[in-house]
């Protein structure tokens, strides 16, 4: 039977083995004293709080090993963890506590402002408090609350389906919605990641990116945990620390957005580390661009693309090394026991190197949306195939390549039009740093390309220079109808595009073009 409980499986293994370095403390933790931990997280929520199976738990920190205990907790226990996003406001984080009716609220002396405006507004049953000393009338002291409780496993064995953890969705577009991760996903992704990319019980990898996010709970971390590993935590993104962080602790395997890489490729410690114990670096969340693949190649490192999303796990294709260099761009082939086919918007297949929607199948998908069949029901397909809304395409050989988002997709006088195509050959300019395309309506072809762009310090340049740098390099109706500079592309705490802020930001339609001429977007 499988059950996420993953940690407990490994400390009865290797009790010993480190499993965790707290970068902020400098503590080591093994898989036998963490198991330990979460157990007594488990048994404050159900000894002290008489919380049971099914109830709901929300967490509002940073990385921390008290995450860690919360998140292993869920899946001892079978009370459901939901994680808070630490940027959000209290308006958008009650939305999602509306949603999932949860009792209980853990919460760091960092956002202990934030989280007591959410317990005005949801009147939790149970206020746990990460760092206070003592009990208080207002909140439960974690530490005091562990230290009451024993550490006893839990005898009734958790079903595949049941439910692990609600990990939200940003909401762009429309509510937030809870997807609902069950066992069978937190440990079949663990298991195919640890297979398909080959981990490792001697990697040792850093975790940085936010916990309340799939990517920082289960890119690495359930897989490590899976093989025997270890993780170095971060309390957040610093670029300085996870530098000294990578050569002190040796760690074997980089991973990150594409915007981490570079501004670690930025970092000034950066040229001067040793990079002999790397494996090698693992980039996902958004398409690398090609000139940063090369600033990293040129140091002899590895690079490999991944791809996942929240509702179908983070790691749902493995290229191998070897691949990589004569693959650019590439995700590599789905995992073992992932099926995936590309379809068009009346859903029949495509072929050859056409772009469709991606969908995806097996093990590794989500139960849909919490409380929310209509939303299920338009992802989750009859048959068990997930549709991403992902475009992508699959050469001869059987690799793949994302295309951009399908709602991103620009339709200009009846010719779609991918704006990760022209944002690719943007970036290959030395003077952009960053660059974000997306469609605005137009009067006579439907929609055209507008191209976000934010140049590197120092840089000087014009608009018609950029759309004459493009028109050698992609077809005449690809040329964005307008360059529209900004100092920084708006994004999440993961790294992501905002591109609803940007949209904000378009041009009117009836306004002028390019150099108020029709140079960018000629006659067909």
């Amino acid at each position: 039977m499988i059950s996420g409980d993953i940690l407990g499986e490994r400390a009865r293994l290797s009790p010993d083995t480190v499993a965790l370095i707290d970068v902020s403390t400098r503590l080591h933790f093994t898989y036998g004293e963490l198991n330990r931990r979460a157990l007594q997280c488990a048994r404050v929520w159900t000894d002290l709080c008489s919380l049971r199976a099914g109830d709901r738990v929300c967490i509002l920190s940073e990385n921390r090993v008290e995450y860690v205990d919360a998140f292993w907790a869920a899946g001892k226990s079978g009370i459901i963890l939901v994680p808070l996003g630490t940027r959000s406001t209290a308006h958008e984080l009650h939305q999602i506590l509306a949603d999932c009716g949860p009792r209980c609220l853990m919460y760091s002396a960092r956002y202990e402002k934030l989280a007591n405006e959410l317990q005005q507004l949801m009147a939790f049953e149970h206020f746990i408090s990460l760092d206070a000393e003592d009990e208080s009338p207002k909140a439960m002291s974690y530490a005091t609350a562990i230290d009451r409780v024993h550490p006893d496993p839990f005898s009734t064995r958790l079903q595949p389906e049941d439910i692990f953890c609600l990990l939200y969705t940003s909401g762009t577009t429309g509510r937030p919605k809870g997807v609902m991760i069950p066992h069978r996903q937190i440990a079949w992704n663990a298991y195919n990641t640890v297979i398909s990319w080959q981990l490792r019980q001697s990697d040792r990898v850093q975790v940085y990116t936010p916990m309340y996010h799939a990517g920082g709970l289960t890119v690495f971390m359930t897989p490590l945990f899976a093989i025997g590993g270890s993780i170095v935590l971060h309390d957040g993104f610093d670029a300085a620390e996870i530098v000294q962080a990578f050569g002190d602790y040796e760690c074997t395997i980089l991973f990150g957005v594409p915007t981490i890489f570079k501004m670690l490729l930025d970092s000034p410690g950066f040229a001067s580390l040793d990079f002999s114990h790397l494996r090698w670096c693992a980039s996902g969340g958004a398409p690398l661009p090609l000139q940063l693949l090369r600033a990293y190649q040129e140091r002899g490192l590895i690079f490999r693309q991944g791809y996942g999303l929240t509702e179908v796990g983070v790691n749902c294709f493995a290229i191998s090394d070897e691949d990589t260099p004569r693959k650019p761009g590439s995700i590599g082939k789905p995992m073992m026991f992932t099926e995936a086919k590309l379809v068009d918007h009346k859903g029949e297949h495509v072929g050859g190197l056409e772009a469709g929607e991606l969908c995806l199948r097996g093990p590794h998908v989500c139960r849909g949306y919490w409380d929310n069949p209509a939303a299920t029901a338009q992802v989750l397909d009859a048959e068990g195939w997930f549709h991403t809304g992902d475009l992508a395409r699959c050469d001869e050989d059987g690799f793949f390549y994302i295309a951009g988002r399908s709602k991103d997709m620009i339709i200009s006088g009846g010719v779609n039009i991918y704006p990760a195509e022209i944002e690719k050959e943007l970036l290959e300019h030395p003077a952009i740093a960053e660059v974000s395309v997306m469609g605005t309506s137009d009067e006579k072809w439907g929609e055209v390309p507008v191209a976000f762009v934010a140049l590197k310090p120092g840089a000087n340049i014009g608009d018609l220079e950029l759309i004459e740098f493009l028109r050698p390099r992609i077809n005449k109706i690809k040329l964005p109808r307008q360059v529209i500079f900004i100092e920084a592309l708006p994004r999440n705490a993961y790294g992501k595009v905002l591109k609803l802020e940007l949209r904000d930001q378009l041009p009117n339609p009836n306004s002028a073009v390019i150099g108020g001429s029709d140079a960018a977007t000629p006659e067909r």
